[in-house]
């Protein structure tokens, strides 16, 4: 009967999407379009040197020396092993979906157990600090100094979460606790030197293979981008937004939140760069609610980012309801330590003069700002490039190979 149902609200779907095509064209090529603008020009110049780099890494060992010596913090923070610590690093650098990319390579490579992986992708998939500071507080906000609020609560709430997903999973049969090995630089110098010897493809295999699967994942993404890009534009056009936009309101109302933000959050549960710039759009008296509600679409990640971490899960047996759980998790948190953390990490700061504060100078904030708006102005090119280095690999591959 499940499987019924299934197919039923898939065809259904598939079919709605068809026939909201044909009746909406112009408006569907314009959301296209907006979806790929943002896939060539910003994500994919800002993912692929984090997913190459996590590729090589991994091949020569480097992640397997980094988790012999981050064992001892990561077991009894998130239960999880040491290599779990290079995912929760790149993670935080890269942001979504690097996360769920290497959880999944090192569930493949046997380095995590399944429900290890599971802990791992619930609180690695969380935004950079590139789009928290460059896109979300300079170019939405235009206020360089709330990039500091939001960073502080989008990523303790995601190490929180972390700790609270350190109980998944842990009545589960089969499931061995290791006991806890002597730290030394020896012991993890060895571990990474049996790993890269493990792999017996030569340089420019390895290195050609990683350009080859980060691109891989990298379309994958962009697909996702305009897929939803798309829906979201066509669920407005046929009424289906409003309608639930208005349910939403009752749902704000009971947190005293403006009834105005119905729509754009729920725009932002879909795609959270269209929900962040809808939000910052509508003016108040007060940033505090458009603050909560950036906040709670940052940790959610959005269904198109959901829909990439899914995509990503489906090739291992790491599960994807409990990553969703933690969405829900990371979102409410994060939008808890904002009611608590606006006054003294924003208002007090802005009373006191933040840019004179060492650590808070107004040209971090630059530099952060600088690098969003040079991959912007030349991100098409750099996606090009590999795009075209990516087709040659795999000319050359079906060359040698005929």
């Amino acid at each position: 009967m499940i499987q019924i149902i299934k197919t039923l609200l898939f065809s259904g779907l598939t079919i709605f999407i068809t026939i909201s095509l044909i009746q909406f064209p112009d408006q569907a090529l314009e959301a296209s379009i907006r979806g790929l603008n943002l896939w060539w020009e910003v994500v994919f110049p800002s993912l692929l040197p984090f997913f190459i780099t996590a590729e090589l890494l991994l091949a020569f060992g480097v992640v397997n020396f980094i988790g012999v010596l981050f064992e001892p913090i990561m077991r009894p923070l998130f239960n999880i092993p040491g290599v779990g610590s290079f995912g929760w690093m790149m993670g935080m650098a890269s942001g979504y979906p690097t996360g769920a990319k290497i959880a999944a390579r090192l569930r493949e490579e046997n380095q995590l157990t399944q429900v290890e992986a599971e802990r791992l992708v619930a609180f690695t998939n969380n935004s950079s600090p590139l789009f928290i500071f460059g896109a979300i507080s300079v170019g939405f906000f235009h206020d360089a100094s709330l990039g500091i609020l939001i960073a502080v609560c989008h990523y303790t709430s995601n190490a929180i979460v972390g700790v609270a997903m350190r109980f998944h999973g842990r009545n589960r049969k089969g499931i061995k606790l290791e006991k806890q090995k002597r730290v030394s630089l020896t012991t993890a110098f060895k571990a990474m030197h049996r790993t890269r010897l493990k792999d017996k493809r030569p340089f420019g295999e390895i290195l050609g293979d990683a350009v080859l699967n980060s691109i891989k994942t990298l379309v994958m993404v962009g697909g996702f981008i305009t897929l939803f890009s798309v829906l979201i534009k066509l669920l407005f056009l046929v009424g289906v937004t409003p309608a639930i936009a208005e349910l939403i309101q009752g749902i704000l109302s009971l947190f005293s939140l403006p009834i105005e933000f119905a729509l754009p959050f729920l725009s932002g549960l879909f795609e959270i760069t269209i929900g962040a710039n809808m939000i910052t759009q509508i003016t108040t008296d007060s940033l505090l609610p458009q603050l909560i509600l950036v906040s709670f679409i940052l940790g959610f990640n959005g269904f198109s980012v959901q829909a990439q971490v899914a995509s990503i899960l489906a090739k291992t047996d790491i599960r994807f309801l409990p990553y969703f759980f933690a969405r829900l998790l990371h979102g409410s948190i994060a939008s808890i330590l904002t009611i608590i953390l606006f006054k003294p990490l924003y208002l007090d700061k802005e009373t006191s003069q933040t840019s004179n504060m060492p650590g808070f100078q107004e040209s971090d904030y630059n530099v952060w700002t600088n690098i969003f708006n040079l991959i912007a102005e030349n991100g098409a090119l750099f996606t090009f490039f590999f795009l075209g280095i990516g087709i040659t690999i795999l000319y050359r591959r079906n060359i040698k190979k005929q």
